[in-house]
């Protein structure tokens, strides 16, 4: 009879890929080998391979997880009854949330999906152009001639720049933190520079400046 698998197993498996999306981000995808990844795991190279057989395995896995994830979101909220701009708020809301504790993973599917082999990067291609299509659909319906305008997917386009890249410039503990620069993202996309407003402070933030 074959073993079942452990109560732990798809616990290990998730701590792998994350450990594997932090190094690919930081050391990128060519220069980090299973060794490293079993290292950062406190893991045998041996028992690393009984959960992913090869380093592929592991870039497919960070990809189609994250971008997944992304396309149940849109998902999600094109299925919640809510009015046009109440829509793409929630989709930039919650992207910009999803993000938050995705960074490595997002950086992956940025820089490392070029290394997979080109049915498995399609794929992974299909899932994002779904995730686009969905904000692109938002974003037409909040403009004359939706569903046909043709800056729809331009337009999203300069949105997810927007969102994409606040990893690189963010800092951990700052004053705004991602929950904070959501509406921010928002407001601009959808009123402009001076629809844009600085949240208050957290609270505890408040009272040490107060102090």
């Amino acid at each position: 009879m074959p073993r079942g698998r452990s109560a732990t197993y798809d616990d290990q498996r998730e701590l792998i890929l994350a450990q594997a999306a932090q190094l690919f981000a930081r050391r990128g995808y060519p220069a980090t080998s299973m060794n490293q990844v079993a290292e950062a795991c406190n893991l045998s190279k041996a028992t690393l391979y009984h959960y992913y057989k090869d380093k592929s395995s592991l870039l497919i896995s960070i990809a189609e997880t994250h971008v997944s994830k992304l396309a149940a979101l849109v998902a999600e909220e094109e299925a919640q009854p809510s009015t046009d701009e109440e829509r793409l708020r929630r989709f930039i809301y919650r992207i910009v949330e999803e993000y938050a504790g995705a960074q490595d993973a997002h950086r992956v599917l940025t820089d490392d999906v070029r290394f997979l082999e080109d049915e498995d990067r399609e794929r992974v291609l299909d899932q994002e152009r779904a995730v686009v299509a969905g904000f692109a659909r938002a974003v037409s319906a909040l403009r004359p001639g939706a569903p046909s305008d043709e800056l729809a997917k331009p337009l999203t386009m300069l949105l997810f720049g927007m969102i994409n890249w606040m990893f690189t410039w963010m800092k951990p503990g700052g004053r705004l933190d991602h929950a904070a620069i959501a509406p921010i993202v928002a407001d601009l996309f959808l009123g402009g520079v001076g629809a844009v407003k600085l949240p208050p402070a957290p609270p505890s933030q408040s009272a040490k400046e107060s102090g």
